[in-house]
């Protein structure tokens, strides 16, 4: 992904995350381009890469898992086997819907979305049965989503 972004391609990802379903002729009036350059822009910014794609973003009651969890993961030691086996898990695990390397305390967090606390326990189970050298295991369970993609989804809090 060498794509070089200039003011008007930053400008097109900023309203797009905030705004997936904005329309070229939409976009092209607020960033201020003919309706033809910002459809090209948006396609070559689809195409390198920089736009990885477009969701809907429900309402956590909406949700057929609604039960989120932060499962924070440290290893006692790394190999390639070792990694290999824990990238294709998470791969493979429908209930992880993001995972991030970390630095300090803890080496990986995955966000979780399950319907019941006994899927999270499973989880668990099934990743200290690969013998992958996990160390320690700290598990959250989210209460409730304040602010989640650039949205709050606190009803008492205007997002403008």
């Amino acid at each position: 992904m060498s794509h070089q972004l200039d003011e008007y391609d930053q400008r097109i990802l900023q309203h797009l995350q905030s705004n997936g379903r904005l329309s070229n002729q939409e976009l092209a009036e607020i960033i201020g381009l003919s309706t033809s350059q910002c459809s090209r822009r948006r396609i070559a910014l689809e195409q390198s890469g920089m736009i990885m794609g477009y969701f809907a973003q429900l309402h956590p009651d909406a949700e057929q898992n609604p039960i989120m969890g932060m499962v924070e993961i440290k290893f006692s030691q790394y190999s390639p086997s070792v990694l290999e086996k824990f990238l294709q898990f998470i791969a493979h695990e429908p209930k992880i819907c993001e995972v991030y390397k970390l630095t300090g305390r803890y080496d990986y967090l995955l966000k979780v979305a399950v319907a019941d606390l006994s899927q999270i326990s499973l989880m668990i189970n099934q990743l200290t049965a690969l013998n992958i050298n996990i160390s320690n295991f700290n598990t959250s369970i989210v209460l409730e989503r304040v602010k989640e993609n650039h949205h709050m989804m606190y009803s008492g809090v205007s997002n403008e």
